[in-house]
C-alpha cells in the first residue's frame, strides 16, 4: 500500500500524467539484462532496476526537444528489481526517457513522481543539456512545505533524452598501449580548455573529443612526451542552476548525471549517438600515438543533489535505492560536499559503478579510471574502510583490476583523508607530497626529513602492504587550485570573476608571490619566478613515484590568480596558445627526456639504503654542503634548506622485462631553497671520478654535456636553484687538462 503524509498531498499526488492516448506500439516481455537500451539490429531491449516503483512507463520521443512522447508503453514485465520490455523495430538514434510510478513518501525516502521524465542510469549517449526549469523538481518550488509538497509539472521539455546506440566500431588494430606505473607521465587536461583557442585546429572542432585527436594536438603531446592524458570529467553532467543563473557553468564536469555517456557538449559531430563514435576514434588515435586515457570518474555523488535538487533520473526511478540518508530517511549523507552520496553499500549500486567501469574497458578502450573523492566509495556506514565490497569486487575483476586505477583518498566526512591507505593496486594522488614540495621551495618552516620521505616516493605512506613506490602520483598542481605559474605570483585567490569575495588563500594555496602580487614588470622578480617554475618541475621530474603535470603547466598557462576556476567555461581557463613560454617548454621537454632515459628517476622498488654487493656503497646517500654525509640530528632541523642525495645508478635493484639487469649512471642532486646561494662540495671519488653539471634551474637549458667537475671540488648553487650532476656508468677518465675523455 502506497505511503502519503497527508490528505493534502494525497490529493496532490493524484495529479499526475494520464498514460498516452496514443496507440502502443506492440511489444514483447524483453529481458532483466542487460540493463539500460540495447539494440540487437531488429528492436530495442529496455531494462530498469527499481526495488520500490509500482509502475513504470517508457516514452519515445522523436526529437529532442519534442514538448511530449510520442508513444507511452506500459512497462510490465518484473524479473528481480528489475523492469523490461522489448519493442520490435526501433533503432538507434531513438529518444527515450521514463516514468516511474511510486509512493512520493520524503519520510520514507521515497520521491516518486511520473510528472517527471527520467533519464536512464544506463544510458550510453544523451542528447542535448538540461534547460532548467521548475518543472525539474519533484517539489512545488517557493512552496511553504518546500521539498514535502507535490509537483504535477511535466519535465519533459526541459529534460535531455536518452539515445539507444549502435555499440559497432572499427578499431581496426587498436591495442592498449599498457604502459607500466614507473614509465608513465601523466597529463591532467580538460578536453575544451585544452584546444578551444588553438589557431591550428579547425574552429568547428576545437573544444571536442576529434580536436583531441587532432594530428596538431598529437604532435604536440608525443612531442612533450608524457604517456597518458588524464580527461577531466566526460561522463555526461548538469551544469547548476545557481551557476547558470549567474552566467556561469559547471566547467569542470564534476556533477555526472550519466555514467555511460561521453558528454554532448565535447561533441563536435551529433548527438543523437555521434558523440560516442567520436570519442572511440579519439581513443583510437590517441593509442596509435601511444598515448594512454584515463578517465576522472566521480562515482560519490550525481547531479541531482540535497533534498531540495532537481528530479532527474536515480531520485526519481528509486530514492531510496541510490542514496545515502540520514536516520530520518528524508535527508542525504553527505560526503561529498554536493548535497548527496551515491550509497556504494547496495548492490544495485556497486553493479552501476562496475558495469559502467568495464564499459568504458571494454567497448571504449580506456586504460585506466582516476576516481574523484575515493574514500567516499569506500565507507561502510561512516567510517571509510579500506577492505569494503567496493575494493574487493574491483580485486577479483578480471577486466577492471587490469587497468590503471587511482584514487583521490579523501572525501570531506570524518575520516576521509585516507592518503596511503588504499589496497595493492591501486595509485593515488599523493597530497603530502604537494603540500611538503610547496612548502619547501616557498620557504616555509618544514622537515628535511618528510622532503626526502617525498622526494624518494613517500615510503612512510606507501611501503606498507606490499605497495611499491609507483603508488605515490606526484603532483604540485592540479585543477583545483593556482596553476604553477599562479602559485609562483600570487599569495592570495582572486576570484571575483566567480562571484566570489577575494581573501587571503595563503593557508589553502601555500603559494608565494615572490614580492609582488600578480604581473609585474619587475625583471629581478619574474627572473624568481621563472626559477621557481624550474624548481618545481625538476622536483616533480626526478621524484620517485608517478608524476602529473597539468596542461599548460609546461607553457606558463595563468588563471589570473583564480584557485577555483570550476565554474569559468572562459578564456579564464582555456590554455592561449598564442601566449606560450617557449623557453619553459623546451625546459619541460627536456626535464621529461632526461626522466624517460634515465631508470634512476623511476625506480620499480624501495631505495634501502644499504651498501651493495661488490662496490661497498648504498643506493642513496645524503650530504650536507661541505660534502659530508647527513647526520641524523640534521634531519629534523626546520630552518635547514639545503641538502644533497646521491643516486647510485648500480643501486636499482631491478631487472627489465627480459631479465636484464637494469643500470644507470650516477647522479648527484643538490636542492638549496635558501634565499643566498651556498657552496656545495662534492663527495670523494669513491662516489665518482667526475661530475658532469647537466642542469642548474638558475638556468633554463639542461644540457648533456656542461661544466665537469672533481671529486671534492666546490660548486658554488644559486640561491632557490637545484643543480644535477651526472657521473656517467660508463667509467671512464677524464682529462682535466686537456677536457678530453
Amino acid at each position: 500500500m502506497e505511503k502519503t503524509i497527508s490528505t493534502k498531498k494525497k490529493r496532490t499526488q493524484n495529479k499526475v500524467l494520464k498514460p498516452s492516448a496514443k496507440v502502443q506500439r506492440t511489444v514483447y516481455p524483453g529481458d532483466p539484462y542487460p540493463l539500460g537500451a540495447t539494440w540487437d539490429g531488429k528492436g530495442v531491449n529496455f531494462a530498469l532496476y527499481s526495488e520500490n516503483a509500482t509502475g513504470v512507463e517508457l516514452c519515445l520521443f522523436d526529437e529532442p526537444h519534442d514538448q511530449t512522447e510520442s508513444v507511452r508503453i506500459r512497462v510490465r514485465e518484473i524479473s528481480h528489481h528489475v523492469w523490461h520490455v522489448y519493442v520490435p523495430g526501433l533503432a538507434p538514434g531513438q529518444l527515450y526517457g521514463y516514468r516511474v510510478y511510486g509512493p512520493y513518501d520524503p519520510l520514507q525516502s521515497n520521491r516518486f513522481n511520473p510528472n517527471k521524465l527520467l533519464l536512464d542510469p544506463y544510458a550510453k549517449a544523451i542528447a542535448g543539456t538540461i534547460r532548467w526549469h521548475d518543472s525539474l523538481f519533484s517539489y512545488e518550488i517557493g512552496h511553504p512545505d518546500q521539498d514535502m509538497s507535490f509537483s504535477d509539472l511535466d519535465s519533459a521539455p526541459f529534460i535531455p533524452k536518452a539515445v539507444v546506440i549502435d555499440h559497432h566500431f572499427d578499431w581496426g588494430d587498436d591495442e592498449l598501449p599498457r604502459i607500466p606505473y614507473h614509465k608513465s607521465i601523466i597529463y591532467e587536461l580538460h578536453v575544451k580548455g585544452f584546444t578551444r583557442l588553438h589557431p591550428d585546429i579547425p574552429e568547428d572542432i576545437r573544444g571536442t573529443y576529434a580536436a583531441i585527436a587532432h594530428p596538431v594536438t598529437l604532435n604536440y603531446l608525443k612531442s612533450l612526451g608524457i604517456t597518458a592524458v588524464e580527461l577531466m570529467p566526460i561522463h555526461h553532467f548538469v551544469s547548476d542552476r545557481h551557476l547558470e543563473e549567474k552566467d556561469l557553468s559547471n566547467y569542470w564536469g564534476y556533477n555526472t548525471i550519466g555514467f555511460f555517456a561521453p558528454d554532448v557538449r565535447y561533441s563536435g559531430s551529433g548527438v543523437r549517438g555521434e558523440q560516442v563514435t567520436e570519442f572511440k576514434q579519439m581513443v583510437r588515435d590517441l593509442h596509435k600515438a601511444g598515448i594512454e586515457v584515463i578517465l576522472d570518474v566521480v562515482y560519490n555523488h550525481t547531479a541531482e543533489g540535497n533534498h531540495l535538487g532537481p528530479t532527474l533520473s536515480f531520485r526519481g526511478i528509486d530514492n531510496a535505492a541510490y542514496y545515502r540518508h540520514t536516520e530520518d530517511r528524508r535527508f542525504f549523507m553527505d560526503y561529498t560536499g554536493t548535497g548527496n552520496t551515491l550509497n556504494a553499500q547496495l548492490p544495485n549500486v556497486l553493479r552501476l559503478i562496475m558495469d559502467s567501469l568495464r564499459y568504458w574497458i571494454e567497448e571504449m578502450h580506456v586504460d585506466g579510471f582516476r576516481f574523484d573523492l575515493a574514500s567516499t566509495l569506500a565507507r561502510e556506514l561512516h567510517e571509510v574502510d579500506r577492505l569494503s565490497a567496493f575494493f574487493d569486487i574491483i580485486h577479483q575483476d578480471p577486466v577492471i583490476s587490469q587497468t590503471k586505477l587511482i584514487a583521490e583518498p579523501w572525501d570531506i566526512g570524518e575520516g576521509g583523508y585516507q592518503v596511503g591507505k588504499f589496497p595493492p593496486g591501486w595509485a593515488e594522488w599523493n597530497g603530502k607530497y604537494r603540500d611538503c614540495v610547496r612548502d619547501y621551495w616557498r620557504g616555509a618552516d618544514s622537515m628535511l626529513a618528510e622532503f626526502a620521505e617525498r622526494f624518494t616516493g613517500s615510503s612512510d605512506l606507501y611501503k606498507e602492504g606490499y605497495r611499491q613506490p609507483t603508488a605515490s602520483v606526484n603532483f604540485v598542481t592540479a585543477h583545483d587550485g593556482f596553476t604553477l605559474h599562479d602559485l609562483v605570483s600570487y599569495n592570495d585567490k582572486h576570484n571575483k570573476a566567480n562571484g566570489e569575495d577575494n581573501n587571503d588563500g595563503e593557508s589553502h594555496n601555500r603559494s608565494w608571490n615572490c614580492g609582488h602580487e600578480g604581473p609585474t614588470d619587475d625583471a629581478e622578480i619574474n627572473f624568481l619566478r621563472q626559477k621557481q617554475k624550474r624548481n618545481y618541475l625538476t622536483t616533480l621530474f626526478l621524484s620517485q613515484g608517478v608524476p602529473m603535470l597539468v596542461a599548460g603547466d609546461e607553457v606558463g598557462r595563468t588563471q589570473g590568480g583564480n584557485n577555483n576556476a570550476y565554474c569559468q567555461d572562459n578564456e579564464i581557463s582555456w590554455l592561449h596558445w598564442d601566449k606560450m613560454d617557449h623557453s619553459l617548454l623546451a625546459f619541460t621537454k627536456k626535464l621529461i627526456d632526461l626522466r624517460r632515459k634515465h631508470p634512476t628517476f623511476r625506480r620499480r622498488r624501495w631505495f634501502q639504503g644499504m651498501p651493495i654487493k661488490g662496490i661497498g656503497l648504498e643506493d642513496i646517500a645524503w650530504f650536507l654542503p661541505e660534502g659530508k654525509e647527513m647526520p641524523d640530528e640534521s634531519w629534523n632541523h626546520d630552518y635547514a634548506k639545503s641538502l644533497a642525495i646521491f643516486l647510485n645508478g648500480r643501486g636499482i635493484r631491478c631487472v627489465g622485462p627480459r631479465g636484464e639487469n637494469i643500470m644507470d649512471d650516477n647522479f648527484y642532486v643538490i636542492f638549496n631553497a635558501h634565499y643566498e646561494p651556498l657552496n656545495y662540495v662534492l663527495p670523494p671519488r669513491k662516489y665518482g671520478d667526475f661530475w658532469e653539471k647537466i642542469l642548474d634551474t638558475s638556468e633554463d637549458t639542461i644540457q648533456e654535456d656542461g661544466p665537469v667537475y672533481k671529486p671534492g671540488d666546490t660548486v658554488l648553487v644559486d640561491s632557490r636553484s637545484v643543480v644535477l650532476l651526472k657521473f656517467p656508468i660508463k667509467r671512464q677518465e677524464y682529462d682535466f687538462d686537456s677536457h678530453k675523455r
